[in-house]
């Protein structure tokens, strides 16, 4: 992703996800101004979106969470515009494809 701005995060996030081939249910996001275009993304995805609230992370336990692993991989300070497209995908798919807790 070239940059951060609100149109090219709604692009990237879209086709991501879009790619995945999987049903979407909800997306949720702090609030940065990179979301702007959520109602763009929601609609493309056909899913609902969600803001966190400011300092709440009890509200996100499961972004939270995935945040720690990506850490495992990518320390705080690591410059991703130095990281490949294939370092991020091969990280992807090691946390896509890891056991974690199921709920009945």
């Amino acid at each position: 992703m070239p940059n951060k701005s609100s149109q090219e995060v709604e692009r990237s996030t879209i086709n991501l996800l879009v790619s995945m081939k999987v049903k979407v249910h909800t997306v949720t996001s702090d609030n940065g101004k990179e979301f702007a275009e959520l109602e763009s993304i929601a609609k493309n995805l056909n899913t609902q979106f969600f803001f966190a609230h400011p300092y709440a992370s009890w509200e996100k336990g499961f972004n939270e969470n995935t945040n720690g692993l990506i850490r495992q991989y990518f320390p705080k300070k690591t410059h991703f515009n130095k990281i490949s497209d294939q370092q991020v995908q091969s990280v992807m798919d090691k946390l896509n494809n890891r056991p974690r807790k199921c709920w009945e």
